[in-house]
């Protein structure tokens, strides 16, 4: 789960540590550290006596508390909704990458940006992979005519193909081999999913990938949205032509 931001500055401005707040609220040093640097949400009664302490409204420290309990079905898996994928918090894909530890899936065509705005991704992945995490890269087949089709639509110096073969690149610097598979049908649509969080991020007419709008879901329930994208990945996965795997450098 991504940090708690909220927390973490209202700490700052207290120049309260989180051993000074876990001792004000009668629990463990880690709980506290646990709820900000995982974003993890406290028990009811944890997070009434440290707004109290902190002077804060429970639901300016915990929105996703007060979330919780006003949605009803399929939407409780609704984090957020986002305008542009360039919208995301900036640290939203280092948090979750960080913090997976079963499962990382890429359904990005290109996931050009990964290797831009998380430091030290492919040793990062290639370490969880190296510790059992389920790792696949589902990229896009430069050689189709749906990419060099989409190349025209968007225009751009640093085409698609360019883009790929930047980020196959970068998947080579693991540690140790990675999945990867190569298709043309996720052009309009990428799907990155890790441990129980998933982004989905929906093309709109030809606007960049950046500019897609995007949805962030948490798995809550057996058959939800979260289900259903994780559904549509493992399709196009099993679908897809076998690329060659990573070698490390």
């Amino acid at each position: 789960m991504p940090r708690n931001d909220r927390l973490r500055d209202v700490l700052a401005a207290a120049g309260m540590t989180a051993s000074e707040l876990a001792a004000k609220c009668d629990v463990d040093a880690k709980t506290v550290e646990r709820w900000v640097s995982r974003g993890r949400l406290p028990h009811p009664r944890s997070r009434v006596r440290a707004a109290g302490v902190l002077g804060k409204d429970v639901d300016v420290l915990w929105p996703e508390a007060v979330r919780r309990a006003v949605k009803l079905g399929a939407d409780r898996e609704l984090v957020g909704v986002y305008p542009r994928r360039s919208d995301l918090p900036r640290s939203l894909f280092r948090e979750l990458i960080e913090g997976a530890r079963s499962r990382l899936w890429f359904g990005g065509y290109t996931s050009y940006f990964v290797w831009l705005e998380v430091p030290h991704a492919a040793e990062t992945i290639g370490a969880k992979a190296q510790a059992g995490a389920d790792v696949r890269f589902l990229l896009g087949d430069a050689a189709s005519q749906v990419t060099a089709s989409r190349d025209l639509i968007e225009a751009t110096p640093l085409n698609l193909a360019t883009r790929i073969a930047m980020t196959q690149a970068e998947i080579g610097k693991s540690p140790t081999p990675l999945p990867v598979r190569l298709s043309d049908r996720h052009i309009a649509m990428s799907v990155w999913v890790f441990d129980d969080d998933a982004l989905v991020a929906t093309h709109i007419g030809g606007a960049l990938g950046q500019d897609s709008v995007t949805l962030h879901l948490r798995r809550r329930e057996s058959d939800g949205p979260f289900s259903r994208y994780v559904e549509h990945f493992e399709a196009l996965w099993a679908d897809a032509a076998a690329g060659h795997p990573s070698l490390p450098e």
